[in-house]
């Protein structure tokens, strides 16, 4: 399997790099960092911090499409807040290409933190069950997708995971989905880490609360 981890202009690092390291470690996913330009020198939104994809995006290639969220102001006016950086990928090509990437049956896009409200903003999330940072579920709720307070959200081809270190969690139950528990279970232990939460999946009875 192979896994496209998408860069733009102030991503959020760890939000890229948890479910890089998680999926490299099992030695059954090979990754790439990617943009929706090609290679280049990205920086990040955390101190400057600078990654550099190797590849362009490629939509129609088969196996996962990783969108991290940003990293930037707190002030929601400012021009470097995080609503604000998450907006400008709206400029660039990046809408279309994941679009013909959730086009594709067999492709699976994965978001971290505010990576689903780049969907979103994009239009590409009406009337699918989606998480984000729990600040911007509002935000999540306003773009006609259906919002979930999960840690992670599989909505079938769609998979969205919520807070910054929820990266991790996305990233061990891409591998329990796609690859198999025990690869899964194997980088769990290698990491010391233990998943966060219950995967919300539109399955089962409906609990009386939401009737």
């Amino acid at each position: 399997m192979h896994a496209q981890i998408v860069l733009f202009d102030g991503f959020d690092p760890l939000d890229a790099v948890a479910p890089f390291e998680v999926l490299h470690a099992s030695g059954a996913v090979t990754v790439e960092l990617v943009t929706a330009e090609g290679p280049r020198e990205v920086v990040g939104g955390t101190g400057g911090l600078t990654l550099r994809a190797t590849a362009a995006l490629d939509p129609g290639r088969a196996g996962l499409v990783v969108v991290p969220g940003a990293s930037g102001a707190a002030e929601p006016q400012a021009d470097d807040s995080i609503p604000a950086v998450l907006g400008r990928t709206l400029s660039t090509a990046l809408p279309a290409l994941l679009k013909t990437a959730m086009d594709d049956p067999d492709v699976t896009v994965a978001t971290v933190c505010g990576g689903s409200l780049v969907l979103a903003m994009a239009g590409l999330l009406d009337g699918r069950h989606a998480v984000t940072h729990h600040l911007g579920m509002d935000m999540l709720d306003a773009t006609g997708a259906r919002a979930v307070h999960a840690r992670v959200v599989d909505d079938g081809d769609l998979v969205t995971a919520g807070g910054v270190t929820s990266g991790l969690d996305l990233g061990l139950y891409l591998l329990e989905r796609e690859v198999g528990p025990r690869i899964a279970h194997a980088v769990e232990e290698l990491f010391a880490y233990e998943r966060r939460g219950t995967v919300w999946r539109a399955a089962g009875p409906v609990p009386a609360g939401e009737r």
